[in-house]
């Protein structure tokens, strides 16, 4: 099982951290991976980029917490998290998910649900920097309405 959690302001290459996620496979028929990258249409103006803090070690448990959560629900060979803060330009990536199992369905709900968390109920502050301002955002209701049907479906 090969699981990789990091937290950092550096900057993430998707590219390099899927090479290097699938290069550590030996069984897996269906690799996902999900990349958040900041988009310049904000509410009101244009981004210029995000500002991210994290409180730690309380970011990297509930992370944690979560990764636990989706290696104990579907059988996964290998899963990642990379997660930036400090400050984030239009165009540069935020987050990083890749999760793998035999079969697609577990890596794509996998992924789904781990960030679905990282949306939602991970502690992060997350700042919008537009042409007009610096404004704090949190999570969209449509965020927690997608979050909220992970705790449906385990009760089912």
């Amino acid at each position: 099982m090969s699981v990789h959690v990091n937290i950092s302001d550096q900057a993430i290459s998707t590219p390099e951290l899927l090479k290097d996620f699938e290069s550590r496979l030996t069984s897996s028929g269906g690799v996902v991976s999900f990349s958040g990258v900041v988009r310049p249409d904000g509410k009101d103006s244009r981004v210029l980029g995000l500002f991210l803090q994290s409180y730690s070690p309380m970011t990297e448990n509930g992370i944690e917490t979560a990764v636990g959560q989706a290696l104990n629900r579907w059988p996964l060979e290998a899963l990642a998290v990379h997660h930036r803060t400090g400050e984030i330009r239009t165009g540069e990536t935020i987050v990083f998910v890749a999760t793998a199992s035999k079969h697609r369905r577990a890596a794509f709900e996998a992924a789904d649900f781990l960030m679905d968390y990282l949306k939602t109920e991970a502690v992060f502050w997350k700042k919008e920097i537009t042409e007009a301002g610096d404004f704090w955002i949190e999570p969209r209701e449509q965020d927690y309405q997608d979050n909220q049907r992970w705790q449906q479906s385990e009760t089912n």
